[in-house]
């Protein structure tokens, strides 16, 4: 993939996404498009396109952004430690474009236990045909 200047980033994407995708912001809680959303699709990545969850791995959290309990085995989704906020987490970092995605917690359901908490405008859906 043909790594993509600051410049064509903000011409591609929305304000907030590339607010969120790039310079690691988050979606206001409750307010993202996905929130409380559940159509059967597939969710790729805003940036680049990259399949990441299905809607089978998507449930309702309560956390105020869509959750999912596992990836897709083709996404690859990069962990990264995060410090900032004065808080330690892992980062959710595309694998194709490096885009932040959210963060991973060992608060999900069985049988995984983890929670993706994935902001809704780094995300783009595709219902099933």
């Amino acid at each position: 993939m043909k790594k993509k200047t600051e410049k064509e980033w903000k011409e591609e994407l929305s304000e907030q996404a590339y607010h969120v995708l790039r310079e690691k912001g988050t979606d206001r809680p409750f307010k993202g498009e996905y929130d409380k959303f559940y159509e059967e699709g597939i969710y790729s990545c805003a940036g680049c396109g990259h399949e990441l969850f299905s809607s089978e791995n998507k449930y309702n959290s309560g956390c105020g952004w869509p959750a999912f309990w596992g990836e897709l085995e083709s996404a690859e989704i990069k962990q990264v430690l995060d410090r900032s906020h004065g808080m330690t987490r892992m980062e959710l970092v595309c694998s194709q474009c490096e885009g932040h995605l959210g963060h991973i917690f060992n608060d999900g359901p069985p049988p995984e236990g983890k929670r993706y908490c994935i902001n809704s405008s780094s995300l783009k859906f595709k219902a099933n045909s």
